[in-house]
């Protein structure tokens, strides 16, 4: 059985967003296909897509490292979101399946309810899995990759409280919904650019000024050998 290097390229980019793998050490082909339970071959064409996001960094003498993000650098993810969310928005709009309002639409009504019971925990799952179903619904892989990756680093940046209101966010979530129903860009634009940079005050840094992460997870959460992910 061989496991797919893209299985064991998103179980590694979960441990080093979860802090399984703090920023700046090392990883080593051999140790992290024993982890796994892989061979070194996916491990190898896991650690190059990982570098080519950003992830991992290739280092004279040491090899494969964690990368070490400057805060000028996540400051720009969250600006570079700001930009590129609206413009999905806007392209889902023109270019949405009735499969994708099916999905979205049915995530705005859980969220709602959740929202109003209180229910932080199932309401960020559900805002991630919104965005993502936002994101394809654009019709541009480009676009929906780009977006995916740019959440995986902002959530391992930054810690992003939950928020203040989360009724009004969802109805924010419902506006998107609706504007992108109707086929109408501009709209599902500008409320996803009101609704992003609300979002910002709720973004702290994961990391201090002296690069240590403030939140550690030593677990890893991911195991890649695994019936589901046999292919």
């Amino acid at each position: 059985m061989r496991i797919p290097a893209h299985s064991v390229c998103t179980a590694i980019r979960d441990d080093i967003v979860a802090g399984v793998y703090e920023r700046g050490s090392r990883l080593t082909e051999e140790l992290l296909a024993r982890r796994y339970g892989v061979s070194r071959v996916p491990v190898r064409e896991a650690l190059r897509t990982l570098e080519a996001e950003g992830f991992v960094v290739t280092r004279r003498h040491a090899g494969a490292c964690v990368a070490e993000p400057t805060e000028q650098e996540a400051a720009d993810l969250l600006e570079m979101r700001g930009l590129l969310e609206p413009l999905g928005a806007s392209r889902a709009a023109q270019r949405r399946t009735e499969a994708h309002l099916k999905v979205l639409r049915g995530l705005v009504r859980l969220g709602q309810e959740r929202a109003k019971r209180g229910n932080s925990d199932d309401l960020r799952s559900l805002g991630s899995w919104f965005h993502e179903t936002l994101a394809q619904s654009t019709g541009s892989p480009a676009l929906t990759s780009i977006l995916a990756q740019l959440r995986h680093k902002i959530a391992w940046m930054y810690a992003v409280e939950a928020p203040a209101d989360p009724v009004e966010s969802w109805t924010e979530h419902g506006a998107i919904v609706d504007a992108v129903a109707r086929g109408d860009g501009e709209r599902a634009r500008a409320i996803t650019a009101l609704h992003t940079e609300r979002s910002l005050a709720a973004h702290r840094l994961r990391f201090g000024t002296g690069g240590e992460r403030v939140e550690r997870v030593r677990n890893s959460q991911h195991p890649v050998n695994m019936p589901s992910l046999r292919h």
